[in-house]
């Protein structure tokens, strides 16, 4: 029971939705709705692009400390590293995936960071400069982030992460660049918007 509860929570955490909690209070003119602003995209990037970087930051932030939260609950009612990981995955789906707003949510970039580090501190922290390096050499955040999540499971392997870590850390990059599949598609088209360029209000 206590795996499953924290399955459950770390799903419910994972589902609260940031991004569209602060675009409502700080974006201009009294707020936007993100699913109809910018790219659509209810995560930090579209919020950094619609409501300004310092919003786009709170809420990467905040992305992250679910995440992290997720993981910590079960290590505390479960104690397992399986249930640990199982927690951390719940979390990400539950950002991908909000039962809050008809499971539409974001990509699940800053919340895979917040479980990792917990569950891969070090792995987590290369993986972040690896996508720290790719969005200030192209300031594309879609490149970086795929980047990073392609990079988190050898790193995570290489670093001495429990197995079931590792094998958490590839269905989480799987599911990170599904999500991206779009941005993958405008990269090699060349129409992919750079982090400098603020989004107009409308989808």
């Amino acid at each position: 029971m206590s795996l499953f509860a924290a399955i459950v929570i770390a799903y419910l955490l994972g589902s609260v939705p940031f991004a569209f909690i602060v675009a409502r209070q700080w974006g201009p003119g009294g707020g936007v709705d993100l699913r109809t602003a910018g790219s659509g995209n209810l995560g930090a990037t579209n919020v950094a692009r619609t409501s300004g970087i310092a919003a786009g930051v709170v809420v990467a932030l905040l992305d992250m400390a679910k995440g992290a939260a997720g993981v910590i609950l079960a290590e505390r009612l479960d104690g397992s590293t399986a249930a640990a990981a199982a927690a951390g995955l719940a979390a990400i789906v539950g950002h991908v995936y909000p039962v809050w707003l008809r499971f539409r949510g974001g990509k699940g970039v800053a919340t895979a960071c917040g479980v990792f580090a917990v569950l891969a501190p070090l792995a987590a922290a290369i993986a972040l400069a690896i996508f720290a390096a790719a969005v200030s050499l192209t300031r594309y955040v879609s490149l970086g982030s795929i980047l990073a999540a392609v990079a988190l499971p050898p790193l995570a392997y290489t670093m001495g992460s429990p197995p079931i870590v590792v094998e958490m850390s590839l269905a989480v990059a799987a599911l990170i660049i599904f999500r991206h599949r779009s941005n993958v598609a405008r990269l090699f088209a060349g129409t992919e918007r750079r982090l400098a360029r603020r989004a107009p209000l409308t989808h």
